[in-house]
């Protein structure tokens, strides 16, 4: 199995710069590259920058701000020869496939032969991204989708094409898991894997049944403040959390989710912003990145700081307005089954996520261990769908599910047929399978 000894890093973005970091943080030589901007006189000017903006951002993704040496910046114009004894070259640009193809043939003239080519896409399937490029590139590359920041989240997702080498991919696996200390989980070659196949389903159906629920009533800091701790989710919900990806991701991720979903996926509903948030990406009000998005923060004349929310219905700033939650809309057992607004919209969002998430397997895993494993390693999510369920219980999710109509998503039918209870038993150590028999769980 090769080792990988020097590492490269094309694109100096958020996430591109934090996997470079990460990997230093391991002790192994970094090369960095970004694009020349127009006009410039430093070259190399994006990817220095992203060094330098690194030292100073909090939560840190240098372990030791001394691990910064092991990076060398570069750009794609002059320094494509430094990627010659690389081990492994990471793309982490634009999420637009023929951007990253025309990137690879430039590659190609340049990496040594067996060197790792992979792609930190979260959403392209990995055979769009090597078509065209020939048998021995396909062979020598996967999928590496580290989530954001990448020192912090423990979810690294591996996608191996069918033409990927054996070897190449078990050498990425380890080092993933003994370098970079990463939950390295194997997905297929679906759209959006698994995390960005359910979390932003969340985040997209989301946009659109916030917009149903606010015309009831609900304030986005009530939307907010019940898609978090409540069903187990982070604390920024929502908005807040598209707020920290930014919408121009998430539009990037709907026209691919859009291109690449199977015809019949529930998800073709969600892949366009409702017609609020487009204005605000036709703008350009991207979220923390651009200053303010759903959310904001100021400072009045004497330096002191506070919050404004961008109301989606009149299309102005106001000062935010805490929400305030009933005792049993406080946890997900009494919040998700309550006959109110709150309750409903909980229920249409979240039941709609788990239903989508039970639906999925073996399309996306063939089992449910994978599927909670990636949603808490790579979304914070405090239980996984199928742990989730097991809180709320599935024989009332079923039963909620049957009342309305609505036909029961492949595992809870394989839980109903099996005559169980819980997707888990004896605190997780075994796990009900598509063949509705119980598997032992394997370790984390």
């Amino acid at each position: 199995m090769a080792e990988i000894r020097k590492v490269a890093v094309i694109g100096a973005g958020v996430m591109g710069a934090g996997i470079a970091a990460h990997i230093a943080n391991a002790g192994v030589p970094v090369v960095l590259l970004d694009i020349v901007p127009q006009g410039a006189n430093d070259h190399s000017t994006i990817a220095r920058g992203a060094v330098a903006k690194m030292l100073k951002t909090n939560p840190a993704p240098f372990m030791h701000k001394r691990n910064a040496r092991l990076i060398e910046t570069g750009n794609l114009e002059d320094d494509l020869g430094s990627l010659a004894d690389c081990d492994w070259i990471c793309e982490a640009i634009i999420e637009n496939p023929q951007i990253k193809r025309d990137l690879y043939k430039r590659l190609n003239e340049v990496r040594k032969p067996g060197s790792i080519v992979t792609s930190n896409t979260s959403t392209i399937p990995l055979n769009v991204l090597t078509e065209g490029l020939g048998e021995d590139f396909a062979g020598d590359f996967a999928i590496t989708h580290f989530f954001n920041p990448p020192r912090y989240m423990r979810l690294l997702e591996v996608v191996k094409g069918a033409k990927t080498r054996d070897d190449a991919f078990a050498a990425l696996k380890q080092f993933g898991d003994v370098k970079l200390g990463k939950e390295v989980v194997d997905c297929k070659d679906t759209p959006g894997f698994i995390g960005n196949r359910i979390g932003c389903f969340l985040m997209l159906s989301g946009l659109h049944k916030a917009k149903a629920a606010r015309a009831e009533g609900l304030s986005q800091e009530t939307i907010d403040a019940l898609i978090s701790a409540p069903v187990g989710l982070p604390p920024t919900g929502l908005y807040g959390l598209i707020d920290l990806i930014g919408l121009d991701v998430m539009y990037l991720v709907g026209r691919n989710l859009a291109t690449n979903l199977p015809a019949d996926d529930t998800g073709h509903a969600f892949t366009s912003f409702p017609e609020a948030e487009q204005r605000m990406f036709d703008t350009r009000q991207l979220g923390r990145k651009s200053g303010g998005g759903f959310y904001r923060m100021i400072k009045d004349a004497e330096g002191n700081r506070s919050k404004e929310v961008f109301d989606l219905d009149t299309g102005n700033w106001r000062a935010e307005s805490p929400a305030t939650l009933t005792e049993s809309q406080r946890a997900a057992e009494t919040l998700m089954f309550e006959d109110s607004v709150e309750g409903r919209f909980a229920w249409d969002l979240m039941g709609g996520t788990l239903s989508y998430a039970a639906d999925l397997v073996p399309q996306i895993s063939d089992d449910v261990v994978n599927i909670d494993r990636a949603m808490r390693w790579g979304f914070a999510w405090r239980k996984g769908p199928f742990e989730f369920l097991d809180q709320l219980g599935p024989r009332r999710v079923i039963e909620r599910l049957q009342a309305e109509g609505k036909p029961l998503p492949a595992m809870l039918q394989v839980l109903a047929d099996a005559g169980a209870e819980s997707f888990y038993l004896a605190e997780g150590s075994e796990y009900l399978g598509l063949d509705g028999a119980w598997h032992a769980t394997p370790p984390e």
